[in-house]
């Protein structure tokens, strides 16, 4: 081959290379871009799919949407995806208090405490979350309208009337003076809600079955509690037509190891005829009266039917403050107890507890909603009226405040305050079921 040739060969490979350049750059700098618009497409379809089924598997919405939203969603929740009992306590100044006390007028001297002198607010501003979900905002207005025409009754004891005073100050707030009353009888207390033909009720009735300490006027605290098990008729008569029943029963048990047990007659009498049964067996027995009386009497495609556990105490600070010297109770407690890593025992009777969850869910017909809030309100030691409550009708005296193992209630609750949270989670299941 000449070095002409050489050179024309050399000349043609060279100019079918530079003709290939423009190509090439073109796919050093396409190639890059393309690969990076499919990982953003593939990353937005990801986010996407993972909203959806976020929206899907929990729709409860968190607080920042929109009211709109929120409430279309309300409608739709499964509550079953999220245990809205399982969570911690967070401080929230902005949401909470979900009212003001001096604002409700319906609210007694019994739970008032800053009225009586709490000197201490914090109690008032603690949120639930639980664990895995978002709870909405309270909404009393979007709750009123699901219990628009229908009647909402809380069944059972103290600690129930203290919870019926918090759904009563959480939605009076929005209704107009001279279309909201409240009326006292001896057995009822009867808020009605004229702009919504709506009432929230509380009924006394300590043990569900009759007792000695019926009605409440009537009852003498010093005397021991004398029950008939099977006696639930004359109670049941006054729950019929409610579309929302929500029953509670358990410290009236608490007292001691055994009860008084009326198998006939009437109470007058009842010291020669009634006899000592364990708490344990009269428990059950009473439950399973009660439950039978639902499954004859009560319509569940009109009435929904909740339980709820057991009310915690605070007697003994030795509960939760392993390092305290003076063994006292919940009167000098500011702050829930903050280290949620493990349950504590604060001497709620687990064992009661345990039949009232069996015997909740033996029902065939009626089904029973058990509002479990044993464990989040044990660590609400800071919550209870301790002095700041009335005791007979009465403050407490500075004299009756040094004695706090006599006088500090460690029962029942400050409002605002905890029972808020726990109708928190009734109206979503009512907002749910409606």
């Amino acid at each position: 081959m000449s070095i002409n040739q050489s050179n024309k060969m050399k000349k043609t490979g060279g100019s079918k290379r530079n003709a290939y350049l423009p190509v090439l750059y073109v796919g050093v700098i396409v190639l890059p871009l393309f690969l990076l618009g499919c990982y953003l497409y593939n990353e937005k379809q990801r986010i996407g799919q993972f909203r959806e089924f976020k929206k899907d598997n929990l729709q409860i919405s968190p607080p920042q949407q929109s009211k709109e939203d929120k409430d279309k969603k309300l409608d739709l929740v499964p509550l079953e995806v999220c245990d809205v009992f399982t969570g911690k306590w967070v401080l929230d100044n902005v949401t909470h208090p979900l009212y003001k006390e001096d604002e409700c007028e319906f609210l007694s001297e019994w739970v008032s405490c800053t009225r009586n002198g709490r000197p201490d607010s914090k109690y008032q501003k603690w949120r639930w979350q639980p664990r895995d979900c978002f709870l909405p905002r309270f909404d009393a207005k979007l709750l009123l309208e699901k219990l628009r025409g229908k009647k909402l009754m809380f069944v059972g004891d103290s600690i129930h009337y203290n919870q019926w005073q918090s759904m009563v100050c959480m939605v009076q707030s929005i209704i107009p003076s001279g279309k909201k009353t409240l009326n006292h009888t001896a057995q009822m207390s009867i808020f009605n809600i004229k702009e919504y033909n709506t009432t929230i009720s509380f009924y006394w009735a300590p043990f569900l079955v009759e007792s000695n300490a019926d009605p409440p006027d009537k009852r003498d605290g010093k005397r021991d509690p004398i029950i008939m098990p099977r006696s639930i008729s004359k109670h049941g008569e006054n729950w019929k037509d409610a579309d929302f029943l929500v029953f509670n029963t358990y410290i009236w048990w608490t007292r001691h190891s055994k009860i008084k047990v009326l198998k006939q007659g009437s109470f007058t009498n009842a010291s020669k005829e009634s006899n000592e049964v364990g708490i344990y067996i009269m428990y059950e027995e009473v439950l399973r009266t009660w439950t039978n009386w639902l499954e004859q009497n009560i319509d569940p495609n009109r009435t929904s039917v909740f339980f709820s556990s057991m009310s915690p105490t605070h007697v003994r600070s030795s509960d939760w403050d392993v390092n305290g010297r003076v063994t006292r109770k919940c009167e000098k407690e500011m702050e829930p107890i903050l280290n949620m890593s493990k349950p504590v025992d604060v001497g709620t009777n687990r064992r009661l507890q345990e039949i009232a969850v069996n015997v909740t869910k033996s029902t065939t017909k009626v089904h029973v909603t058990l509002l479990n809030v044993t464990t989040m309100s044990e660590y609400r030691k800071d919550a209870h009226t301790s002095f700041y409550g009335s005791r007979n009708g009465r403050l407490l005296t500075p004299v009756q405040k040094l004695d706090p193992r006599t006088f500090a209630d460690c029962y029942h609750w400050c409002l605002p305050g905890l029972p808020d949270t726990w109708n928190e989670l009734l109206s979503m299941y009512i907002i749910h079921r409606s």
